[in-house]
């Protein structure tokens, strides 16, 4: 069964349709990379997945290893392995970064309901704090994130890069089974664009797909998806290896645009 399957999936954000009929399906064990202009609804996908409240779904399905994920609430998709790395990380002033990753993972750990009965109970499930500092040293080395990283509020005062570090080693600690990745190489130069796609390319493996969406090619070549999706006027018009995108790189969006419309003429 798939782990992600979305079928003829339609998306309106404040009256105005974005997504008009997506198809798409991602196994565990699969990178499939989304790629496509400004406005083609590459974010919205993604926010849709997730349960964003200002995207409204009128048509289609989403389900994820056989659930009705559109009829999940977000933390419910949590729970069930989805995980959202954001284009534009938040920060939260007076939030340490490892009370948040610790609180976040405790969460997704609980039993639900867990909260309705005594603090015992809803603590039964909380990873040991033993646990939590070795798994969290392991991944800061791989992302070579340093010390301090950990003791300062949630990206309050972090630059771009750090931002998209702290997100990856969110997905690391996490460990979810579909990973959703909406731009994560904007705004990075060169050197931490390499750091974060080592990080994802340390993270696939059988059990966990990732749904990798980009404007640009530099990034899939450390990161090799199995597919790539060009996304045009709210519509996948191809799909591809990876030398689509390199062609997309090398020729830009408007041959694309120019297949899709002479064949609606």
């Amino acid at each position: 069964m798939p782990d992600l399957e979305v079928t003829r999936l339609h998306v309106t954000v404040e009256g105005k349709e974005i997504l008009k009929g997506i198809d798409l399906v991602v196994r565990s064990g699969e990178v499939h990379a989304i790629m496509g202009p400004n406005g083609s609804g590459k974010s919205t996908l993604a926010l849709t997945i997730m349960g964003h409240p200002r995207y409204k779904v009128t048509q289609g399905e989403v389900r994820f290893d056989g659930k009705d994920v559109l009829a999940m609430t977000v933390d419910e998709r949590a729970r069930a392995g989805l995980f959202l790395a954001f284009q534009y990380p938040a920060a939260i002033p007076g939030v340490s970064v490892a009370n948040f990753l610790r609180t976040a993972i405790n969460a997704r750990r609980a039993e639900p309901g867990a909260t309705s009965g005594t603090a015992a109970e809803a603590r039964k499930n909380d990873m040991p704090i033993p646990q939590f500092r070795k798994m969290l040293q392991e991944k800061m080395k791989l992302l070579e994130v340093d010390d301090s990283f950990i003791t300062r509020s949630v990206n309050d005062g972090f630059s771009g890069g750090e931002k998209k570090r702290l997100e990856t080693l969110q997905m690391h600690m996490f460990q979810p089974k579909l990973a959703v990745l909406d731009e994560t190489d904007s705004g990075l130069d060169i050197d931490a664009l390499k750091v974060v796609a080592l990080g994802i390319e340390a993270l696939r493996g059988p059990d966990i797909g990732i749904l990798l969406i980009t404007h640009y090619e530099r990034i899939l070549r450390y990161v090799l998806p199995d597919y790539v999706h060009v996304l045009v006027d709210g519509r996948v018009v191809r799909t591809g290896g990876r030398e689509l995108a390199a062609e997309l790189e090398a020729k830009g969006y408007d041959f694309v645009r120019e297949e899709l419309y002479a064949g609606r003429a």
